[in-house]
């Protein structure tokens, strides 16, 4: 498994602390900065493909992922259990945004502000792909009050919640769906861990995030589920069932399992043994090949020379 050391999560880890505590702050900052409102105002709600983008991109994706399979420890159902307990934090919390969602909406000038929001997802995109090309991004939640002030439009403002129990219910769904992804990841984790490569996964998110920015900025005139065929697919190529990555941890566990550490570690240094044999071996013929190309007029090409060397 590859196990992610991107800078923005490295900071993030050291500012929250534990695995639990991480995994709710990444799953809860989308509610926090601001950026669930903007996506519920933009109208990437309206439709059940867009409930499931948004759950599994903004409240999923690859660092809910990344943080269950390398951050977090213990047993399956402390994992699940740590889920369902940071599930109790995201979902209230989404119906309340959702439910404040259309008195915010009356202040605002939507043409403007949705073209913001479309703007956030792509910075988190860039951020997600790249963390050097992120330096010289603002942080999605100045993006979002920029936008409030460019939107602002004062002489809509209406006092008083104007309940819709339709969007809440689609909110806290898309809140759901990134719950359900936590869980599943979290439940299959023993299988998942060590077969996935995180940081392939978390490029196909970034890629899929910058799609799903596109109907939003209007560049893009289109209902199908782009992003969510493009996270598919990246979920698809970042799983590798035949992987190992454990090496030759392997075969001294299992060799200690039978109660014999000192057989498995005389078994490792054998194997270690043949391989360095077999390397000089290697050495040896292709020092007797290159002599015979050289010979018959065929010479590797010199370090003088612009062409690289054969492979």
């Amino acid at each position: 498994m590859s196990v992610s050391r991107h800078p923005v999560a490295l900071r993030l880890e050291n500012r929250v602390g534990g695995a639990t505590r991480l995994l709710a702050t990444v799953m809860a900052l989308p509610l926090i900065d601001g950026i669930f409102v903007a996506l519920v105002l933009a109208g990437t709600l309206d439709t059940i493909f867009g409930i499931v983008e948004t759950g599994l991109l903004i409240f999923g994706g690859s660092a809910t992922l990344a943080v269950i399979l390398a951050e977090m420890d213990g047993t399956r159902k402390e994992q699940v259990t740590s889920v369902l307990v940071i599930a109790a934090l995201v979902l209230p919390l989404a119906a309340v945004e959702a439910a404040l969602a259309p008195m915010i909406e009356s202040v605002l000038n939507m043409e403007i502000f949705t073209r913001f929001a479309g703007l956030v997802i792509l910075a988190i995109a860039a951020k997600t792909a790249s963390s050097k090309v992120g330096e010289y991004l603002p942080s999605p939640g100045v993006i979002i009050a920029l936008g409030l002030v460019a939107s602002v439009e004062p002489n809509g403002f209406t006092v008083g919640f104007i309940l819709d129990p339709w969007l809440i219910v689609r909110a806290v769904s898309a809140a759901g769906v990134g719950v359900l992804f936590a869980l599943s990841i979290a439940a299959f984790a023993p299988t998942l861990r060590g077969n996935v490569d995180i940081d392939r996964f978390r490029f196909g998110s970034s890629v899929a995030l910058g799609v799903l920015a596109l109907p939003i900025l209007g560049l893009l005139n289109t209902n199908a589920p782009i992003a969510l065929a493009v996270l598919v697919v990246a979920g698809l190529f970042a799983y590798d069932p035949d992987a190992d990555f454990e090496g030759a941890s392997t075969d001294v566990s299992a060799a200690t399992d039978g109660g014999d550490a000192a057989v498995a570690a005389d078994a490792v240094d054998a194997d270690a043994s043949d391989e360095a044999n077999a390397s000089i071996d290697e050495l040896g013929e292709q020092k007797d090949d290159r002599e015979e190309f050289e010979e018959a007029g065929y010479g590797y090409p010199g370090e003088d020379e612009s062409r690289a060397p054969w492979l």
